[in-house]
């Protein structure tokens, strides 16, 4: 692994500014494609809205070139919740990815209108839950560069976009058509209403990110990596009002899962609601290249945060919408306490709706159970890589539970 950090890695792209082979761009250099301006591919679907000089920014449509292609299904492409389902390896999905050519354009994030019709295709894009036939024609070929970002999968192969338009009708579900088409509805309402719908988080991420949502007045492109943070923030909290008025777990709960090189170990203790989040990477991992490891820590108390998690940042809101499923599930609260080690295996970011994933998988497995909270370390211990007191000497919440007694332990 030769990657050292991330702000270096997100303006290298593969270009050798580590003076070290790329270990990402030699995964996937051989899969890159070489296509002209114009093609036909079948996005995902989907989308991706920039947020660099924003409200300025950048946005467009992610496709293959499949125009010599039978086969038009790509949805694995893009779904976090499929390549967990499918327990697809981190080169699988690089090369995926790789595949994905970024039509892009200029744009304000109110002007939705505009742009030579570049909007309009891209929100029925977003609206769609299986792959949508599209032809692009491109202003210039695709440039060999890469956007690496921890809150989404790499975007490869940006060209800007001259026009795109729609080969199909795209597929869409009744739900969302007909909050898409309610002006009158909060974004906020939206977005719980299509939950509880069942449509995909991933989903309702692009339907918000292009605008889709929210008071007429009011509606305007998202950047993609907020866009994913609002939703899972969202739902949770909306969880978290019924919540936080059950009855607490009545003994110590202890989940595990793993997957590429993220490892994760859960905890719930008996006790109102908390949360922490606590993640450390291994030496020689995604962004340590330094041989000393360090935690990165966010938590909130029984009252919420008010403030963004901007150590463990979008992984602390896709870790607590999974949490917030299992409690409303079995009707209880509990203080929870995620530990994350990630591993060299995990030398490529896939995004935050993998780790989403990853700890919802956590949950649908039978927990083990234990009558003291060292017991339940001793366990994890024996799983992890790093010592235990990498994470326990960091946590705040482990450090408050037990310091102010129960009305219940007088009787």
């Amino acid at each position: 692994m030769q990657l050292f950090d991330s702000a270096l890695c997100a303006k290298c792209r593969g270009r050798g500014w580590c003076k070290q082979p790329c270990v990402i761009y030699d995964k996937i250099k051989d899969y890159i494609p070489k296509t002209k301006t114009h093609f036909s591919g079948a996005s995902p679907p989907e989308i991706f809205v920039g947020r660099f000089n924003y409200p300025d920014i950048q946005a467009g449509i992610l496709s293959p070139d499949n125009s010599e292609e039978r086969e038009t299904e790509t949805e694995n492409l893009s779904s976090p919740e499929i390549w967990h389902r499918q327990r697809l390896s981190i080169e699988t999905i690089l090369t995926n990815r790789s595949k994905l050519i970024y039509g892009k354009f200029k744009t304000q994030i109110k002007k939705l209108k505009t742009n030579n019709g570049f909007v309009s295709p891209m929100q029925e894009i977003s609206m769609a839950y299986k792959s949508v036939s599209t032809e692009f024609f491109l202003k210039k070929p695709p440039a060999k560069n890469m956007e690496i970002n921890t809150h989404h999968p790499i975007i490869g192969n940006p060209a800007p976009l001259k026009f795109a338009r729609l080969e199909e009708n795209p597929k869409i579900k009744p739900k969302v058509d007909y909050l898409v088409n309610d002006t009158d509805n909060k974004a906020v309402n939206s977005i719980v209403e299509l939950y509880r719908s069942q449509i995909q988080i991933t989903n309702i991420n692009k339907i918000l990110s292009t605008g889709l949502l929210g008071l007429k007045t009011q509606r305007k492109l998202v950047p993609t990596r907020w866009s994913i943070t609002a939703v899972d923030d969202t739902i949770s909290k909306e969880l978290l009002k019924k919540i936080k008025y059950y009855p607490e777990i009545n003994e110590i709960l202890l989940f595990n899962s793993e997957y590429n090189g993220n490892h994760y170990e859960i905890l719930l203790l008996p006790d109102k609601f908390s949360f922490e989040v606590l993640e450390a990477e291994m030496n020689k991992s995604l962004w340590n290249q330094t041989g000393y490891t360090s935690v990165m820590k966010d938590y909130e108390l029984f009252y919420g945060r008010k403030s963004y998690a901007h150590d463990v940042t979008g992984a602390y809101y896709a870790n607590r919408l999974a949490l917030c499923e299992y409690l409303e599930r079995i009707k209880k609260q509990a203080t929870a306490i995620f530990f994350r080690e990630v591993s060299p295996e995990y030398y490529a970011p896939l995004g935050v709706g993998i780790l989403r994933e990853i700890t919802r998988q956590a949950f649908q497995n039978p927990p083990e159970k234990f009558n003291t909270k060292q017991e339940a370390l001793n366990k994890m211990q024996e799983r992890l890589n790093l010592p235990i007191s990498t994470w326990t000497n960091e946590s705040v919440l482990l450090k408050e539970i037990g310091k102010q007694k129960k009305i219940s332990q007088w009787f």
